[in-house]
């Protein structure tokens, strides 16, 4: 993403603690590990990206985050949002993402307020949040919603796709926009120090490929930059080099390919096949086709393909909150999927 910006760099502060973030209900919140840039220091940041440009005059203190991943990067650099997109798919008992809920009532602070995104953005409850910045790099925001949006606060799009963004440059430009970028770039070596740390040097010699299934009848590969693929292959594994090969069927402003089932043959050199199910009848009825079974990795049961919300989620996405939450229960998983091979 162009970025231009007049902001200081300053260094990482390893604990710094006594900062408070503005929260849904306009009160301060709780402490936080992250140390932000004072208003004296604040130098006006601009961010170019496909749909205008953001424009932040002032320290935003009162953020907004639309799609996904935005709102725990904030939390890491020590500002819980105002208002964040709603994701009833993934959320716990409290109609949060469990690892948002944890980080937020861990600091003994409020939890953002909730509102309708996507196609049907409930512009009006993100006016009443009286936001200062909104936060969109990883979302589907259309063109005549951010006309809308830019004129409540600065917004920042993603760069030339909607939903098309590695998870290193979205820290990136979340970072740039809060005047935070030396402690983003901070954010993202802790996350792959965290990656590495939980790589195998046994992994290295396996493949893989991310499917997906909107249907019976249907498949489809994520690309190797995609996150959740990108979480795998940070964990050692290699994507099956049949991938790239699949270019052909890619699904335009995504970072995946519509094959086709016809084309399940095409998976026969992966070791390892990842997926995810909504449910264990979803499962019942995917895994019930036969041109599916015959995927040698789906035969022998090399396969990790969760059913669990939070979990589906948690690991489709990388972010300072996401990854430790997911990788204690993702590697159990791999584990036992490769424990089937036939090695």
């Amino acid at each position: 993403m162009q970025k231009t910006s007049s902001a200081r760099s300053w260094a990482a502060t390893a604990l710094a603690a006594g900062l408070f973030a503005l929260t849904g209900c306009g009160e301060t919140s709780s402490t936080s590990s992250q140390e932000t840039v004072s208003d004296e220091d604040w130098e006006t940041v601009t961010i170019e990206h496909a749909l205008g440009e953001a424009v932040v005059t002032e320290k935003p203190e009162r953020i907004v985050t639309l799609g996904q991943g935005s709102a725990e990067t904030a939390i890491a650099l020590g500002t819980i949002p105002v208002g964040i997109e709603e994701y009833p798919w993934g959320s716990d008992e409290s109609g949060y993402l469990p690892w948002i809920h944890e980080a937020v009532t861990e600091q003994g602070a409020d939890l953002p307020a909730q509102f309708t995104g996507s196609t049907e953005l409930d512009i009006e409850a993100i006016v009443e949040l009286e936001p200062d910045l909104i936060l969109a790099p990883w979302s589907g925001v259309t063109q005549e919603q951010f006309d809308i949006l830019t004129d409540i606060a600065p917004t920042v799009a993603y760069e030339e796709e909607p939903w098309v963004i590695t998870w290193q440059e979205q820290i990136e430009v979340i970072g740039e926009a809060m005047g935070q970028p030396d402690e983003a770039a901070a954010l993202i070596e802790e996350i792959d120090e965290q990656l590495s740390s939980a790589a195998r040097e046994e992994y290295e010699d396996i493949t893989f490929s991310y499917i997906y299934n909107s249907g019976p009848g249907t498949l489809g590969v994520f690309f190797e930059d995609e996150q959740r693929v990108a979480m795998v292959r940070a964990l050692g594994l290699t994507v099956d080099p049949v991938i790239e090969e699949l270019r052909e069927y890619e699904v335009e402003g995504t970072d995946s390919a519509s094959i086709g089932l016809e084309n399940a043959d095409k998976l026969a050199g992966s070791d390892l096949i990842f997926t995810f199910y909504s449910d264990e009848e979803s499962r019942a009825e995917i895994e019930g086709q036969e041109l599916y079974r015959q995927i040698p990795a789906i035969a022998r049961g090399s396969v990790v393909a969760p059913t669990d919300q939070p979990f589906v989620t948690g690991s489709s996405i990388i972010n300072p909150l996401t990854v430790p939450w997911t990788l204690e229960r993702f590697v159990p998983l791999i584990d036992e999927a490769v424990a089937k091979l036939d090695r």
